[in-house]
């Protein structure tokens, strides 16, 4: 009994992958065989994952923008004027060993003056100044949370003055969560849409061979085996799709890539638009295939249920 039932297992399982490897093969022939339609499915899916995607690049280049540009997170801390600038230095040395400090850069008196006159346009009221009034200043970049860093330079008994302005980049991190969620809100509206897309289309496909379907049924094929060549279907709708949708990113990167050069190389900054890694890219393919089968299975089963034959 055994060695009867082997070759009936290696069988069954043959059989099923034989007809998977059918169905594959069948699904992707007749994605082909329908240009037209193809190309509008595929397109309007495409779309509807592209603008969700975009916007996540957007966001993301976004932050990194603004976790680039650190004098939105550093602090100034001015020194009382009695303060020498061996004392200064010193000090610098104790806040580089702190573990809430990412960086600290000395200013000394004479630099800073040097500063104002450089960029302030006050050289002629500076020149009628007698010695040199600024301070020490000691510029902070946290590592961590900048409010309570600056709460405790404050009680220094070197400080005289510590300055930040956060309030900018807290709305703007506000906004950047708002855009986060927007977004979410916008893949999940956008990506029923692409469901009932390509949902859609494989209903047509399973219309014009539902006398296929019920001939089948009648010889007592499973549910598994009629739906299967429909999910592969979908699929393939979903994998174009998203391929599709990251050609469109790809060609908006390129078409922005160099405007953007110029415009921060006017401010005199080197960044540069990033798109998706390979990881992600990869993450994007794997979803818009499973938004795909999903639709194809929604849809096929729904359908499935609805005529299957019942016994008199």
């Amino acid at each position: 009994m055994n060695e009867l039932r082997e070759p009936r297992s290696r069988s069954a399982i043959g059989t099923w992958f034989d007809h998977h490897l059918y169905s594959f093969v069948a699904s992707l022939g007749r994605v082909i065989r329908k240009p037209w339609s193809t190309v509008l499915t595929v397109g309007v899916m495409a779309v509807a994952l592209a603008l969700p995607l975009g916007l996540w690049l957007v966001l993301a280049n976004v932050e990194r923008f603004t976790g680039d540009v650190q004098q939105s997170r550093q602090i100034n801390l001015f020194l009382k004027p009695d303060i020498t600038l061996q004392r200064a230095r010193t000090l610098t040395e104790e806040m580089r060993g702190r573990g809430d400090i990412a960086d600290v850069v000395l200013k000394t008196p004479d630099e800073g003056l040097a500063e104002l006159r450089e960029r302030g346009g006050l050289g002629d009221a500076i020149a009628a100044v007698d010695g040199n009034p600024l301070p020490s200043l000691l510029v902070i970049t946290p590592k961590g949370d900048e409010t309570m860093l600056a709460e405790s330079l404050q009680t220094l008994p070197e400080a005289d003055l510590v300055q930040r302005d956060a309030l900018w980049r807290q709305r703007l991190d506000g906004w950047l969560r708002f855009g986060n969620r927007v977004s979410w809100v916008l893949a999940a509206l956008l990506g029923l849409g692409a469901l009932l897309v390509v949902g859609n289309t494989v209903r047509l496909d399973i219309q014009s061979r539902r006398e296929e379907i019920g001939v089948l049924q009648l010889l007592g094929a499973t549910d598994g085996f009629i739906r299967r060549p429909f999910l592969y279907l979908g699929a393939w709708y979903g994998l174009a799709a998203g391929a599709t949708a990251l050609a469109l990113l790809a060609a908006t990167h390129f078409a922005l890539k160099a405007p953007l050069a110029t415009l921060a190389q006017s401010y005199g900054s080197h960044f540069a638009l990033s798109g998706f890694d390979l990881r992600q890219l990869i993450i994007v393919m794997l979803a818009a295939t499973a938004l795909g089968w999903l639709g194809a299975g929604l849809v096929t089963n729904h359908y499935l249920r609805q005529t299957r034959p019942t016994e008199t």
